[in-house]
């Protein structure tokens, strides 16, 4: 049997919990829930239901009031970032012919069944895969220069968000990030022994909530 995967919910609360303890600043950007309406709203506008890890995750937290890195490499979007970023995606997806796979890419550049949940520094969208098939649900990686982006996808929010928690409370990386905390209070992930951020200190993050 394989190690059981908590609920996106138990693990916001873990993630949640050792962010008040170690970084009050980080935990105090987390979003009330959102408003169930608020969130049918948004299916409408993208024709597209909203899988149940998104939807438990939004009961959490909608979001972030603004950018943060305490998720490896993204910030969660809200309601209304979401329907923002997929609108704008299919806005420029239908300008450029981006809907269809070109032949030097495995994925096209953006999906009407993409729903972006969180963003990179850079803009990147994090999406989940709603298309049918055995792989519904997985994340990976779109808007950026080439086609969407799979590789080693996680195969649903809840694995990554148990995953996250996981090294909070055990230790260890997220595929090969690793938690620090930044001179400013702020928890960041980088590669293993990474020392500095923009020429500050890094300090490898607590482990667990002692």
């Amino acid at each position: 049997m394989g190690q059981q995967i908590l609920t996106v919910s138990e693990s916001w609360r873990r993630i949640g919990a050792w962010l008040a303890v170690h970084s009050p600043a980080d935990f105090a950007v987390l979003n009330p829930p959102a408003a169930p309406e608020a969130v049918r709203d948004a299916e409408r506008v993208l024709g597209v239901p909203f899988p149940g890890d998104l939807v438990e995750s939004l009961r959490c937290h909608n979001g972030l009031g603004v950018w943060a890195a305490f998720l490896p490499e993204q910030s969660p979007l809200s309601v209304s970032g979401i329907v923002d970023r997929w609108q704008t995606c299919m806005g420029v997806a239908v300008e450029n012919d981006a809907l269809t796979i070109r032949p030097w890419d495995d994925e096209p550049w953006w999906h009407p069944l993409w729903v972006p949940w969180a963003e990179s520094a850079d803009g990147v969208v994090q999406v989940i895969d709603q298309r049918p098939g055995r792989e519904v649900g997985r994340l990976g990686w779109a808007g950026h220069s080439g086609g969407g982006d799979f590789t080693d996808s996680w195969p649903g929010l809840a694995n990554f968000l148990d995953a996250v928690a996981g090294v909070l409370y055990e230790g260890g990386g997220v595929r090969g990030l690793h938690p620090y905390l930044t001179a400013q209070g702020g928890l960041w992930w980088d590669e293993e022994d990474s020392r500095e951020l923009n020429g500050e200190p890094l300090r490898p993050a607590p482990v667990g909530l002692v």
